[in-house]
């Protein structure tokens, strides 16, 4: 797990409002997310009951848009 470094803005009743990060650990944050939004797309798939195909041809009819 990273290290996280927020500081936190406060209204005029010391409630937090916003948070503010530095922009590496942002960038970390956001790289992580898209890792796991790619795993859960992965297990999506292998739910499903379908057909495998070739990755060659994925990769053509993701490109020319065939169905």
């Amino acid at each position: 797990m990273m290290a996280l470094h927020p500081e936190y803005v406060l209204d005029n009743q010391d409630n937090r409002k916003a948070v503010m990060l530095p922009l590496k650990e942002w960038e970390q944050i956001v790289s992580e997310l898209e890792a796991l939004d790619d795993i859960r797309a992965y297990d999506l798939a292998k739910e499903q009951d379908s057909e495998a195909i070739p990755f060659e041809q994925a990769v053509r009819e993701i490109e020319h848009g065939d169905q």
